[in-house]
């Protein structure tokens, strides 16, 4: 089957084309679960991967992209959202609130609203690349983009 009839995929490739006809999900013959294994399919700077973390507050679950050299900054999060209580959501949440396993984790196409936070640093690059709801799928894009297309607010939020 091909990875591109996967649910997941289509919900992501779905997006991609209401926002702009020109996007299009691209598969690699590895996986890029990792933002290194990413980086090096793409032959691509890590720091022009977007990695998607999905972080658990005291009442919600938000996203963070997050550029592939950095880490994500809780004490940073904390005090963006005015909470004590924030950690990384567990594999099973990830499921349950975007519809993503880990690894395919896609900034777009979640199956439960949540915010996003988008890493300042990722407008170094030209081009951005975020997984497209599989480990073997990624979309094409950037920084002005990625914004307007996960309706993300643009933090420093890494470390």
């Amino acid at each position: 089957m091909s990875l591109l009839n996967k649910e997941p995929v289509k919900r992501v490739e779905k997006l991609l084309k209401e926002f702009n006809q020109s996007l299009e999900v691209i598969i690699l013959e590895n996986s890029a679960k990792t933002a290194q294994e990413a980086a090096t399919a793409l032959s691509c700077n890590i720091g022009a991967i977007v990695k998607s973390l999905l972080f658990k507050g005291e009442k919600e679950y938000f996203l963070c992209l997050v550029s592939g050299d950095k880490r994500c900054s809780l004490n940073k999060l904390k005090k963006i959202k005015n909470q004590k209580d924030i950690s990384m959501a567990s594999p099973g949440d990830v499921k349950s609130q975007t519809g993503y396993t880990i690894g395919g984790v896609s900034p777009i196409g979640h199956i439960n609203k949540v915010e996003v936070f988008i890493d300042k640093s990722l407008d170094r690059f030209e081009d951005l690349f975020a997984a497209a709801g599989h480990p073997n799928c990624v979309f094409k894009t950037n920084y002005e983009d990625i914004q307007k297309i996960t309706n993300g607010k643009s933090k420093d939020i890494t470390e």
